[in-house]
């Protein structure tokens, strides 16, 4: 049996939000990372994996629970453990030589030791013949191969990589993710391994022996999934198919996930983390609903629309708060009123946008409810963002108002100065 590297048991992260009340990120995670072993966290964005891979590295404590390397606790970075960023966080002054050679300095490797080592990781992935390159003179995707090297120099044990191919165009992080499996299979570098922090399904799929599902608000593992199919994976495979098919069922089902769901159905609460979402986006969506099967599979949907979970599964939550479509063990499907708005005109989209909203969001409610008392009818949206506050950090009470203030001008419920921040029902539409 393979040797346990990583354990995580009963971890919850808090981070502190107002006067008295923290933000929670993550709850009740356990999990473990074996000898051998590339295991992705997938989920969508908000769920904490980020958060997560930041505790293992050392970087931020915990609220509660544990995180043990190798038997020992973390409570600070770990020499055996290195960390790939989304950003390439280069030096720019720097040569590549040099950045390579950045964690090796720190760590008090002698210069001649240091040079040998970098150059040797700047070989292994691909890039000799740029030592002397400054960061400027690199594409993306050789920025992104530096902060490999600069990963892999130091011999890590564990590499940790929080979303390292998102920035890159898709042909360069094909060409990555070959390269980084090679380098695996082949047992070209000392790591025995890797955990992966990603937002996209087939990524995951291509990659990982085991995929770790996480749930949001808080971030919680929804489900873990081997993947036994073997390496190189065909993407055209039915097997392959079969697998992200059975992940975004995962994804979109489970007691948490139908409980939300069940609430949604309710009734949402005022504070709720509403989607950031464009009316555009959902109105895009239906239409292309209009042109698939009753039920449509999800991951069809996704290569029709070549979008990822963070930009589909947003889009979709909406839809469902709005009583449009309806999702279930990894299909939608357009309700009768989703129906109703894919053949209606201009006008009639937008009424009909009004009327769910002022029903299914509270915050849409309370807004024109605030205005509609108000004499004179203007408001400043601070009033708005300090009543969001009590439930949501600042920056994401920001973020949700924002998204409210869009949806409302659509639906003309109200309107919404730029340059002085007021809300009024000097534009509203007519009859709501």
């Amino acid at each position: 049996m393979s040797e346990t590297i990583i354990a995580i048991e009963s971890l919850r992260k808090s981070f502190k939000k107002a006067a008295e009340q923290n933000l929670l990120v993550l709850e009740d995670v356990n999990f473990k990372l074996q000898e051998g072993e590339i295991v992705a966290l997938l989920g969508k964005s908000g769920s904490g994996k980020s958060t997560l891979l930041r505790i293992i590295a050392g970087l931020i404590a915990p609220t509660s629970g544990t995180v043990t390397y190798r038997g020992k606790p973390v409570t600070s970075p770990v020499a055996g453990i290195a960390m790939v960023f989304q950003s390439f966080a280069l030096m720019p002054w720097l040569t590549v030589l040099e950045n390579v050679e950045l964690g090796l300095e720190a760590q008090g490797v002698s210069r001649e030791e240091r040079r040998h080592r970098a150059i040797e990781a700047i070989d292994i992935i691909g890039l000799d013949g740029f030592e002397s390159a400054f960061p400027k003179e690199l594409s993306g995707g050789m920025r992104q191969r530096v902060g490999f090297a600069r990963a892999l120099v130091i011999n890590p044990d564990v590499l940790l990589m929080d979303e390292p191919f998102s920035a890159l165009d898709v042909l360069t992080a094909e060409n990555l993710k070959s390269d980084l499996l090679e380098l695996w299979k082949e047992k070209k570098t000392n790591t025995n391994g890797i955990l992966l922090v990603t937002h996209n399904i087939e990524e995951a799929a291509t990659l990982a022996d085991r995929i770790v599902i996480f749930g949001n608000d808080p971030g919680y593992i929804r489900a873990e999934l081997p993947v036994t199919l073997p390496q190189p994976r065909d993407p055209e495979s039915p097997e392959f198919r079969a697998l992200v098919d059975k992940i975004y069922t995962l994804m979109t089902t489970g007691p948490k996930e139908k409980a939300k769901r069940a609430q949604r159905e309710r009734q949402i609460g005022l504070g709720y983390r509403l989607p950031d979402v464009e009316p555009s986006e959902l109105t895009g969506l239906i239409e292309t609903m209009t042109s698939f099967e009753e039920r449509i599979d999800l991951p069809e949907l996704a290569d029709e629309l070549m979008m990822n979970i963070d930009d589909l599964f947003p889009i979709l939550e909406t839809l469902e708060i709005l009583g449009f479509a309806k999702v279930s063990a990894g299909d939608i499907q357009l309700s009768d009123l989703g129906k109703q708005f894919a053949d209606a005109d201009l006008q009639e989209r937008k009424q009909l946008f009004a009327q769910r909203l002022l029903e299914k969001v509270p915050l849409a409610r309370h807004i024109r409810r605030i205005l509609d008392e108000k004499v004179g009818h203007r408001v400043s949206e601070e009033r708005f963002l300090s009543k969001l506050e009590d439930y949501l950090s600042e920056k994401e009470a920001e973020r949700v108002l924002r998204t409210m203030i869009d949806w409302g001008r659509y639906a003309e419920i109200f309107a919404y100065d730029f340059n002085t921040g007021i809300l009024s029902l000097e534009n509203p539409g007519k009859g709501i």
